[in-house]
């Protein structure tokens, strides 16, 4: 009787342990909580990533879906293959493959380049409204309101709403674009200077290859033309506001602005605007930005922004969003104090984005010297390797 009381003791033990670990392994997955603060690309990118590592994830975006943004919609093939890891299809969607780029001197000199990597045309408006129709049916929890309060205590983040509600989480992530309510609160550097950008878009009716992402240059800025999938092109430009605010409104300003450049004068004689008035936004910065601040995990604009010249922002904000979700997914198997998660996401951050930030930022200043943009400008519309070579300096390779 004896044997047999033990060996009931001990299978009862065993069972019980093999019980145990594995409750306290789903509770402890289901208790990793993820607060997203703005429902952007990098936002959408790292929910849908997290809810399908078994994370809760609440996402909270202070504007409607879909909404049309200032950007210029054309999205580098480096993050192809991991959206459609994540379930997001552009191509199902109408998206336009791009596989060519012309670039053009003030004057309108153009030249034509094969693009090393390729990309995709795709309009925000369409684009948010896929990817966070993917992250609700998932079990992302979105909710439309502005994050007015965070704190941090005792390890876990407390979040308040401008309407009243208050959510806790383990990790919260920053995702809330170029310049944001949120860096005047968390006392942002960036924000307390006043930045010489002003970007406008809209889309047009118009005559132009599918295939094709072009960037014309102009004095004080440049435009950018790609097809997205209403077969409409967006026309997104950068523009210096001490330039622009020379001129009553932003027509008078193409007019006697971007029409110099011939190629652009063409463009907007033979177009047709489709919005009721172009998008605007202004004071965007391209300043350094921390990546994490008083822990929170900055991600796509709010850790740093990309000269729109370099073409590459939109795959920037999801791969930064790829490194923390991955990090944060590797946390669950490998516990890391907050402090190391932190050492390791700053260092990946900077080890993928750093050197092209760099190069944005000098493209930015050079940008605001006329003649050395003028030289600058006129050497690479004579150089398809130079051109490919910026290019590839200021893009990653297909992310896995």
């Amino acid at each position: 009787m004896s044997a047999i009381f033990y060996f009931f003791m001990v299978l009862s033990y065993y069972i019980t342990t093999i019980f145990t670990v594995k409750l306290t392994s789903y509770m402890s997955q289901k208790e990793l909580k993820v607060l997203i603060i703005g429902g952007g690309l990098a936002g959408l990118t790292s929910a849908i990533h997290l809810i399908k590592d078994g994370f809760e994830v609440t996402l909270i975006e202070k504007n409607p879906y879909p909404k049309h943004k200032v950007c210029g919609e054309y999205i580098s093939n480096e993050v192809l293959s991991y959206l459609e890891k994540l379930g997001v299809y552009p191509f199902d969607h109408q998206a336009k493959k791009i596989d060519k780029f012309q670039f053009s001197s003030v004057s309108g000199a153009t030249l034509d380049i094969t693009l090393p990597l390729g990309g995709f045309g795709m309009s925000r408006y369409a684009l948010d409204a896929l990817m966070v129709n993917q992250a609700i049916k998932l079990g992302v929890y979105v909710q439309q309101a502005t994050v007015t309060d965070v704190q941090f205590k005792e390890d876990q983040f407390q979040v308040t709403t401008n309407t009243h509600q208050k959510y806790t989480a383990d990790y919260v992530l920053g995702a809330f674009g170029k310049r944001s309510s949120m860096d005047i609160t968390l006392s942002r550097k960036f924000i307390k200077k006043k930045s010489a950008w002003l970007g406008v878009k809209a889309h047009y009716k118009s005559d132009f290859p599918d295939d094709l992402v072009a960037l014309h240059n102009f004095n004080g800025g440049y435009c950018g033309l790609s097809k997205v999938e209403t077969d409409h092109v967006n026309a997104c430009y950068l523009a210096d506001y001490a330039s622009f605010k020379k001129y009553k409104n932003i027509e008078e300003y193409q007019q006697e602005v971007l029409y110099k450049n011939k190629a652009l004068k063409h463009f907007f004689e033979n177009s047709e605007m489709v919005f009721e008035a172009p998008v605007t936004i202004s004071q965007i910065s391209f300043d350094k930005k921390e990546p994490i601040v008083d822990h929170i995990f900055m991600i796509g604009d709010s850790a740093g922004l990309i000269h729109p010249l370099c073409g590459n922002g939109m795959a920037m904000a999801i791969h930064s969003a790829k490194i923390i979700s991955s990090l944060l997914v590797q946390q669950k198997s490998y516990t890391l104090t907050r402090s190391q998660l932190e050492q390791h996401y700053t260092k990946a951050w900077n080890d993928a984005f750093q050197k092209r930030l760099n190069i944005g930022r000098w493209i930015q200043n050079a940008l605001q010297h006329k003649r050395l943009t003028r030289m600058g400008v006129s050497i690479v519309s004579t150089s398809p390797y130079l051109l490919k070579t910026i290019i590839k300096s200021t893009h990653g390779t297909a992310l896995v």
